[in-house]
């Protein structure tokens, strides 16, 4: 399986009364795949895995391959302890994803080696291909990175942590390993508004990157893909100064806007998603003005590329 390009990771919508609406959900799916990703990652960080019921989880994996009908890939998020993982990865398989992205376990910390016992603990039970997302306390050296391609069910890893160096040593590490599977192992870079490190990424081999912004804003997320595809580095530069550093700057200003701002912008479109679930915390009425301000300039920038 192939994931080469830009990443879609839905957000999960809410209607009035806290409950999935899974007709605004359709809606929203269907725009990310007119923007053309490689891949849907649906019940992930930005679609509030961590906030939902085992039925809403089931529910919303089903929904989204039903609406996408094989057009790409879907994956879905499964985490929490060894246990609990196991069972959203019979859920998900259940529904009928085609793979899943392991978030990391819940809390424990523990060292490299631990958590490729954790991944091979889950992976035991997996009908699906699996992809490790390294962030927060599931942090690999190059050893227990390698060491994931005799897990048959892994197919790749997600970095979430943004340490270039760490990751190139793991990508070296894997590629010239000589394990038969190392050449198609998948890398992505997972990190929050992964446009700002994407060149970076690109650099030590690893093109492909997750892209909460489209869930707002398609088009200057399709713009800037296809600006760093096609390295045309003036436009790239003109939507970071433009939109991305100034997004990145509000998103950093209270924990969970990662995903808040997001659903915000959403709304800001004409998505009916909803607010987010606690501990996350919607934006101030100050922060959502600052939101319309960077999304205008960000259009607005668009506007002048000839």
């Amino acid at each position: 399986m192939q994931l080469s390009g830009l990443l879609s990771f839905p957000l999960t919508p809410f209607d009035s009364r806290d409950e999935l609406n899974l007709d605004v959900y359709r809606e929203h799916l269907e725009a990310q795949l007119a923007a053309g990703p490689a891949g849907l990652f649906v019940a992930c960080g930005t679609g509030e895995f961590t906030a939902l019921s085992r039925q809403e989880y089931r529910a919303l994996v089903a929904c989204a391959v039903e609406t996408v009908a094989g057009r790409v890939p879907v994956f879905a998020g499964a985490g929490g302890g060894p246990r609990l993982a196991r069972e959203f990865v019979a859920l998900a398989a259940e529904a009928g994803a085609d793979g899943l992205l392991l978030l990391p376990p819940y809390l424990v910390e523990s060292t490299p080696r631990g958590l490729v016992s954790h991944v091979r603990y889950v992976a035991e039970t997996s009908p699906l291909p699996l992809i490790v997302y390294q962030r927060a306390n599931a942090v690999l050296d190059p050893p227990a990175a390698t060491a994931l391609l005799d897990i048959d069910q892994v197919i790749g890893l997600k970095d979430g942590r943004g340490d270039v160096d760490a990751m190139l040593r793991v990508v070296t590490a894997i590629r010239a390993s000589g394990h038969p599977r190392a050449e198609d192992f998948i890398f992505l870079n997972g990190l929050p508004t992964a446009e700002l490190s994407a060149h970076a990424y690109r650099a030590i081999g690893v093109d492909s990157y997750s892209s909460a912004t489209l869930c707002f804003v398609p088009d200057i997320a399709t713009a800037f893909h296809r600006a760093f595809a096609e390295r045309d580095d003036a436009t790239a530069r003109m939507l970071l100064a433009e939109f991305y550093l100034p997004f990145a700057a509000l998103r950093g200003a209270v924990p969970g806007y990662a995903v808040a701002l997001v659903k915000a912008g959403a709304e800001m479109g004409g998505l009916p998603v909803g607010g987010v679930r606690p501990p996350l915390v919607d934006p101030t009425p100050e922060h959502l003005e600052r939101l319309a301000e960077i999304i205008d300039a960000g259009r607005k920038s668009l506007g002048s590329i000839g």
